[in-house]
């Protein structure tokens, strides 16, 4: 009697590999590669596992495929112009599936997600970058139409505006013609005295 085949499935399994993955790395553990990374002047080294560079880096796939086998158990791997804390933060995303950096890094994790072709990094800073773009967009709309109804408010009068004929006019002095004077004004009439 055959039994039909059914599914089991753990939905914490990736979760709790990275987990471990991430933990093996932080102490040194089975670690088989050690990248060394370099920015003017600084530079660092990171142990880490060969496995989960390649699978989460197209570009450390690549040179780990492509390697010659060495002395030891350990390769290193030299990176340039790349700064130590992007580095770090690239780490542990791959180790982890989220990092947190500040608002004004995630260009410089898209650029090295970009240059190590790591997909899944680069998806996440390119969805950032617009959420945070569209959040920009959305405070400049919500600011040009305030300034708008201000300005629309200060263009409407409070007050019904006066009737022309019932306005005085500016200079009291100077009565305007039609109103009973002539012309010639007030210098006239002294003229004519």
């Amino acid at each position: 009697m055959e039994s039909n085949p059914v599914l089991l499935e753990s939905k914490s399994s990736p979760i709790n590999l990275l987990n471990e993955m991430q933990q093996l790395r932080l102490l040194g553990h089975l670690c088989d590669v050690t990248v060394s990374v370099e920015y003017q002047g600084v530079r660092a080294e990171f142990p880490a596992h060969k496995a989960v560079l390649a699978a989460t880096s197209k570009f450390f796939k690549e040179v780990f495929l492509n390697e010659k086998p060495v002395d030891g158990p350990r390769s290193n791997v030299f990176l340039n112009e790349v700064q130590v804390a992007d580095f770090a933060s690239f780490l542990e995303f791959v180790y982890t599936a989220r990092v947190e950096v500040e608002e004004d890094r995630v260009q410089r994790m898209l650029e090295i997600a970009e240059k190590l072709k790591c997909l899944d990094l680069s998806e996440t800073c390119f969805q950032l970058k617009k959420q945070m773009l569209e959040s920009v967009l959305l405070e400049l709309q919500n600011f040009s139409e305030s300034q708008n109804s201000e300005e629309e408010s200060a263009a409407r009068p409070s007050t019904v505006p006066m009737a022309e004929d019932e306005r005085e006019p500016l200079d009291s002095s100077v009565t305007a013609p039609g109103r009973g004077a002539s012309p010639e004004g007030p210098a006239a009439k002294s003229k004519e005295k």
